[in-house]
């Protein structure tokens, strides 16, 4: 079979019902752990002092929303060890609901520079490098949402037929 006879519009051959399923079935805990490893890489750079385009940021946003509390060098690993605890937690599969609950205000901490610090981020209504490292975190939001919906056990339907 060719790769024009897999994707011609409005027929539903075994093969494509049989690669929809293996997609439907695999997808998302491939999204699962691609996210975790992200996760665990980004994390690590933040242990070693420098190592992070973001560390500045991160000790500016973590100063900021702890109020003082938190700050500098201790900001920067509190936010490498919570990166990745939670991106072994991705790839490992175990404590997902618990993982998946810390995912969310993780990632909105992650993209509150935005909203903290727009003068910044923006020079002359362009994003900067900083931003831009930050935007590519709704990427992350649209994939946790995938996560929570399959968690909370939601799953891709193979249609057997197509309706137009």
């Amino acid at each position: 079979m060719s790769v024009g006879e897999l994707v011609r519009a409005g027929e539903e051959t075994p093969m494509r019902v049989r690669i929809a399923a293996w997609l439907g079935a695999r997808s998302p805990e491939a999204l699962r752990i691609s996210l975790g490893m992200i996760l665990v890489m980004f994390g690590n750079l933040k242990f070693v002092p420098g190592a992070s385009p973001a560390e500045a940021l991160v000790m500016r946003t973590v100063d900021l929303l702890t109020f003082g509390l938190i700050g500098g060098r201790a900001a920067v690993v509190g936010t490498a060890l919570v990166e990745v605890a939670l991106g072994v937690i991705l790839i490992s599969g175990i404590a997902l609901r618990a993982g998946l609950t810390l995912l969310l205000p993780v990632l909105a901490g992650m993209m509150s520079p935005l909203v903290l610090f727009p003068a910044d981020l923006f020079v002359n209504f362009r994003p900067t490098l900083e931003a831009q490292y930050i935007i590519k975190d709704v990427v992350f939001v649209a994939a946790a949402g995938v996560l929570i919906a399959h968690a909370l056990g939601a799953r891709m339907a193979v249609p057997t037929s197509r309706r137009l």
